[in-house]
């Protein structure tokens, strides 16, 4: 067949071999990358190919060479700006190893989680990173994670899948250390604007060390409450305010409780949405930061140098976070290469062929307190 008999579409292997005088499947083995073929073949298939314009089927390959050199990363808000930097990070790190990356929001949603999870295994990616929404999604990675895929948590930790590996920050120290620092100004009504606050009456008992096996609003929630036993400050339930991830919702939290505690002198913000919203709502009250009404955020925007006063933080790695994972999940991905028959974990244990892989990870970035001037002494009087 010549070029100009084809009426359109995709030309085959067939065709390819065809024009080159080849057999197909001399044809496939120089298309697909894989096999011996003598030079004279190979160029005879390269040259065909190119005459009829084919282009590989990327797919098909990767069944032949067992990747598809992607890596999939699902998290909760891609538009907050921590997983923003912790995706770009996951990019460059996969990239220079010569992967590419999809990605998938789930806005926290169970069923949209899970959706994205059988679209990266129908897309047969190489491995996957993933801030799960919560402990629902033990159940949509288990199968993934019996059949050896290469997962890695991001920022949420699930302690019912010990066998897998996760990189998080030390969200409880870091909110200790934040408290810490406002009762040595001297305040002792602190609040402490949280998504956790409906888990406060079972967090009251959840020790220091324990505290980062929890979602990170929740590990921070037991280090605001181990500073404040520390200090032989009883918790006040009425303090612990509650706020979904909203600029909006956490802003007429803040205000109902300037107008319903007015004695709070400090308040502590579990998240960078919660803390811009607490910020709006300082404003809206007619409250002068510090000297009525000290404030500290988590997480280090760029925001929070722009405001005035600029506001004390705590700052998380992010990207130095997405790196790690990055650098994780690939280290997994070629520990399962070097399987016997890239079988899944389940097989290659029943065989007695079980590959030399290392144990599960819990890598823990380390934030830091930034004090600014967002945070002063105790008013007087």
């Amino acid at each position: 067949m010549r070029p100009t008999d084809r009426r359109g579409g995709q030309p085959s292997i067939v065709e390819v071999a065809g024009v080159a005088g080849v057999s197909t499947a001399t044809a496939g083995r120089v298309l697909g990358g894989y096999g011996k073929v003598s030079e004279t073949s190979r160029r005879k298939v390269e040259e065909a190919a190119q005459r009829l314009g084919y282009r590989a089927n990327g797919l098909a390959r990767s069944l032949i060479q067992g990747s598809t050199e992607t890596i999939g990363v699902i998290v909760t808000d891609v538009g907050n700006s921590f997983f923003a930097s912790a995706v770009r990070a996951i990019a460059d790190e996969v990239r220079a190893a010569g992967y590419e990356m999809l990605l998938a929001n789930t806005d926290a949603d169970p069923q949209t989680e899970q959706r994205a999870l059988r679209m990266m295994w129908e897309k047969r990616v190489d491995g996957v990173i993933i801030a799960p929404q919560g402990s629902g999604s033990v159940g949509h990675l288990r199968p993934l994670v019996d059949d050896g895929l290469p997962i890695v948590l991001l920022d949420r930790p699930l302690a019912t899948l010990p066998e897998v590996d996760q990189v998080i920050i030390n969200n409880t120290s870091c909110a200790r250390s934040a408290v810490n620092h406002l009762i040595e100004l001297g305040h002792r009504h602190i609040a402490v604007i949280s998504e956790a606050a409906h888990d406060f009456p079972r967090l009251r008992s959840v020790t220091l060390a324990g505290g980062d096996a929890e979602r990170p609003s929740a590990a921070r929630l037991v280090g605001y409450l181990a500073a404040l036993r520390r200090a032989g400050i009883d918790a006040d339930e009425d303090l612990v305010v509650h706020s979904p991830y909203n600029r909006a919702a956490a802003e007429r939290a803040v205000l109902g409780l300037l107008r319903r505690r007015p004695e709070v002198t400090a308040i502590f913000c579990t998240d960078n949405v919660l803390t811009s919203g607490a910020v709006a709502a300082i404003q809206r009250s007619g409250r002068r930061c510090p000297d009525d009404l000290s404030v500290i955020g988590f997480d280090d925007q760029d925001w929070t140098t722009l405001v005035r006063p600029q506001l004390t933080v705590v700052r998380q790695p992010r990207y130095e976070l997405g790196s790690a994972a990055a650098h994780r999940l690939l280290q997994r991905i070629e520990e399962r290469r070097s399987a016997p028959n890239n079988r899944s974990r389940a097989e290659n244990t029943a065989s007695g062929d079980a590959p030399k892989i290392q144990e599960a990870q819990r890598l823990v970035l380390r934030g830091r307190l930034i004090k600014r001037a967002s945070t002063g002494p105790i008013p007087p009087g």
